[in-house]
Parts: structure tokens; C-alpha cells; sequence
């Protein structure tokens, strides 16, 4: 990274295989518990070394398949309890939960923003918050925008995946190819707040060019940011005041297709 100029800005750390097939927090067997706990402590200790702010966790398989499976209080505090160790390791590191409805596991413990948030109350670190997945927010039937915003608000939004697909599953497309104008809106959002964190890319060129697809992702983006440029924000104020749908349209209609 030092040979290309390149920043390192988080560890990104998953819990899978046997150890955590069936929960990694909050497995039902402490050893395994413990040693997801110790994981991400080391994570936080790796990031420290490095010089890395951040350490973004993936819970996949902290959840459940079946009703009566589990027993729901016991398992948030599991995860409240793994998320809290984690994040008091080193109060100088950042620690995002990265939530996700379904996949691995038929249910997901963290499935949206709201239970993020939820973990980031009972918690109660300041550097513990969360990291937005475009697609995983879509799969939440979530608006991306309306999510990071509440996030942001409270000073909790650590990363943000950017990506696109259907809704249905994690597609890992191309940014803004399916959502165009939920992903102008989401980077809205950021702009609106002043968002300094760091956007990736979490895309997956299965049949594509990789190099290809980082290059298309970022100059999305650059044409994406100059839309918003163009956009007259005092304007989009004085409309959503009002709730003028048809107002808006028009306004984005002229900033993003110049059509009058």
C-alpha cells in the first residue's frame, strides 16, 4: 500500500466456518463465543498497529432459521455483550456492525438500521456505530438515504458500501445500474451532512473486468457528485417543505438529463 499511495482505512472482519456456523456472538457454546470475542480484539489490536481507524464487523451467521429456535432476549445480549467487548478494546478504534436481513442464516439477529442503532443505544460506546450496505439496505426494504440519515444524525454512520442490485438478494452490481436515483439521493445524504468517512465499493465482477468495473464504479460516482453540483439545494428545500413530488422530478429531471 505504501508502494502505491494507497490508504488503508478499515479491517473488515467475517465470521465464518465451523467455529461460527451457527453464531459467532451468540453461539450457543461460550468457548465459541469467546473465541469470536478474542478475534475481534485482535482485529482492533491489528488496526491499531497498522494505523487503521476502523474495524467493520459482519456478523453472518448471528441469527436464527426457525421459530422457537432460539430464545430472542438471550441472543441480543449475547450480541450487545460481543459488540461491547469488542469496541472497549481500544476506544482510539472505530467499530461498525455492517447489518444484513438474511444470508447466511433465514434470519438475521442485526437486520436492518434500526436494529443496528438499537445495538448501538444498548452498547453505549462512542466508537461503536454502524456501516451502511447499499444492497443489504435494499434487501431490508429500506430506503438507503432514509437509513444513513438516521444514522448520521447521530454521529453513528462509520462506512458505507456502495453497490447495486434487485432488492431481493446481494447483488453486488454495478453503483447506481439498477438505483440511480436512490443512490444520487443517498450520496445527497452524505453531502448533506457533511459525511467524512470513507465510501467503498462492494461490487462483485463475477463476468467482469475487475480492474474495469473499480474504474466504472468511480466514474459513476464523479458523475453522480456532479448531478448534485447542478442540483439548486435551496430550492429542493423550498419542494420537500411542501412534499411536491412532481416538483422535484422536475427539478432532478433538469440537474441530472438537462431536460426542460
Amino acid at each position: 500500500l505504501g508502494e502505491t499511495g494507497l490508504a488503508l482505512t478499515a479491517l473488515s472482519l467475517r465470521y465464518e466456518g465451523p467455529d461460527f456456523l451457527d453464531g459467532a456472538f451468540t453461539s450457543p457454546r461460550a468457548e465459541s463465543r469467546q473465541r469470536a470475542i478474542l478475534l475481534g480484539q485482535e482485529a482492533v489490536e491489528m488496526a491499531s498497529r497498522l494505523g487503521v481507524p476502523h474495524v467493520n464487523l459482519w456478523m453472518a451467521y448471528d441469527g436464527f432459521d426457525y421459530p422457537f429456535q432460539v430464545d430472542y432476549e438471550r441472543l441480543w445480549a449475547d450480541e450487545v455483550e460481543g459488540f461491547r467487548q469488542v469496541a472497549a478494546h481500544d476506544p482510539a478504534i472505530r467499530v461498525s456492525v455492517e447489518y444484513k436481513p438474511v444470508d447466511p442464516r433465514r434470519t438475521a439477529l442485526i437486520r436492518g438500521m434500526g436494529e443496528a442503532l438499537l445495538a448501538v443505544r444498548d452498547v453505549g460506546l462512542p466508537n461503536f456505530g454502524v456501516q451502511i450496505d447499499f444492497c443489504h439496505s435494499l434487501m431490508a426494504r429500506e430506503q438507503p438515504a432514509l437509513a444513513a440519515a438516521l444514522a448520521l444524525r447521530e454521529g453513528r454512520l462509520f462506512g458505507v458500501h456502495l453497490n447495486d442490485g434487485y432488492g431481493t438478494a446481494d447483488d453486488g452490481l454495478l453503483v447506481g445500474s439498477v438505483h440511480l436515483w436512490q443512490t444520487l439521493e443517498l450520496l445527497a445524504t452524505l453531502r448533506q451532512y457533511d459525511y467524512q468517512g470513507t465510501i467503498y465499493f462492494d461490487t462483485f465482477p463475477v463476468r467482469e473486468d475487475p480492474a474495469g468495473e473499480s474504474a466504472a464504479n468511480v466514474a459513476r460516482i464523479r458523475a453522480l457528485e456532479d448531478i448534485l453540483d447542478r442540483i439548486d439545494m435551496a430550492r429542493l428545500a423550498e419542494l420537500q417543505a411542501r412534499h411536491d413530488a412532481l416538483g422535484v422530478q422536475e427539478l432532478l429531471q433538469v440537474a441530472a438529463l438537462e431536460l426542460r
